[in-house]
């Protein structure tokens, strides 16, 4: 695996040797069960997979360069470089500008750009619509695109079925920055359709089966389709692929369901629809981060601490798995824990920050983060768990203990 040349302030003395210690245990990547960290009296029950990904650590390193290689020149972000606030302040500080917010509002203006700016496209990647608009502005991209591999490669299969004639089906959040550039780049090849969670896939399948009419799918996918969508049509040759940060295992639940009716009503009605396999577009590190949790959910744990921005989707999908097993805080950091009564925790069903008193009940803690949370936040946090409880052992005696 590629080395990768990002800031210090994002490296870890202690996750590092914890992940060193793994990866040496277990370099195939077979056993998914937590590292634990025994202090006595707090046990920290440690995923096996968490932080910063591949495409996270090429797009780091690609901005920081793109800093370096660009004094006195103005540098722009099309929008945050990944969901983490702790990484897009301190870009901020390295003086470069965003472009536009998560949701695609513009906050600097397109005729404010000129062709000697430096524009970096996010892990994300974006829209063929945007990409049209920096070129007719004489801004180029290329050199400085973090764009996730993982990311294109899904478009690239998108590519492939669509010249096979599939309708792509994209299992995603319809307001998030990379599914929007995912139906751009899948529209220009093939007719698509977002569906954001099973119920609307049930809700799809009636379409393909004609339960639904096709004034009710304009209706219930209403600015989710591609503008000459006909589902009487598009609905006989279809194949799944996803935002990458979506639940693997949700996404993969949609295609088989997809895939069954399909082919039954096929069976049953005798006409010609037909199913693509796509398995190979889900993402390794969004894979092995949800497998690891799982793992975790299989401990005696008293409750789990999640690490990462609020805006994370990966991150927001382990809140959602762990919440099924044990009292679960999502903080962005160790500033949330504010004491051993009192933690400030980002509520994913309500996205409101919420104030919990009396949390701390156990001292068995699960420890996880989102594929674009610094590996030096969970030191940190970890830092003032044990600060907090009086720890019985030191961290470098537990780490060597362990190693």
């Amino acid at each position: 695996m590629k080395q990768f040349d990002i800031p210090s302030i994002f490296r870890s003395p202690i996750i590092s040797k914890v992940k060193a210690f793994r990866k040496n245990q277990d370099p195939r990547k077979k056993d998914f069960s937590p590292t634990i960290l025994d202090f006595g009296n707090l046990q920290l029950f440690i995923a096996r997979h968490f932080g910063f990904c591949y495409g996270v650590e090429n797009a780091i390193e690609i901005a920081y360069r793109a800093v370096d290689e660009n004094k006195g020149k103005r540098i722009f972000l099309l929008s945050q470089m990944i969901h983490n606030p702790t990484v897009n302040e301190d870009l901020t500080r390295h003086g470069i500008e965003f472009i536009q917010d998560t949701s695609g509002k513009q906050l600097i203006p397109w005729e404010d750009l000129h062709s000697d700016d430096v524009v970096i496209i996010p892990a994300f990647g974006t829209t063929l619509e945007i990409e049209q608009i920096l070129k007719d502005r004489g801004v180029s991209t290329e050199k400085y695109n973090t764009t996730c591999p993982f990311v294109e490669k899904v478009w690239n299969r998108a590519e492939k079925l669509g010249t096979e004639n599939h309708t792509l089906v994209i299992h995603g959040k319809y307001n998030h920055e990379e599914t929007r550039a995912t139906f751009s780049h899948t529209a220009l090849n093939s007719e698509a359709v977002i569906v954001k969670n099973m119920e609307e896939a049930v809700f799809l399948a009636k379409c393909i089966t004609g339960e639904a009419s096709k004034e009710e799918f304009y209706n219930f996918f209403k600015g989710k389709y591609t503008p000459d969508f006909d589902p009487e049509i598009h609905l006989s040759k279809i194949g799944v692929i996803n935002q990458t940060t979506m639940l693997a295992s949700e996404t993969q639940e949609i295609a088989e369901y997809l895939k069954t009716v399909t082919e039954e009503f096929a069976m049953r009605s005798k006409v010609n629809k037909t199913f693509a396999d796509t398995r190979d577009t889900l993402c390794y590190a969004t894979n092995d981060n949800q497998s690891a949790t799982e793992a975790l959910m299989n401990e005696s744990l008293d409750f789990a601490i999640v690490v990462g921005g609020y805006n994370s989707s990966n991150t927001s999908h382990l809140v959602e798995l762990l919440e099924q097993r044990c009292s679960t805080y999502f903080i962005k950091d160790e500033t949330e824990i504010l004491s051993v009564e009192t933690i400030r925790s980002f509520n994913i069903h309500t996205h409101e920050v919420e104030t919990i008193e009396n949390w701390m009940k156990g001292g068995k803690i699960g420890v996880t983060s989102g594929a674009s949370c610094p590996d030096s936040i969970i030191d940190n946090v970890i830092s003032k768990l044990l600060m907090l409880t009086g720890s019985e052992k030191s961290i470098d005696e537990v780490i060597s203990q362990l190693i």
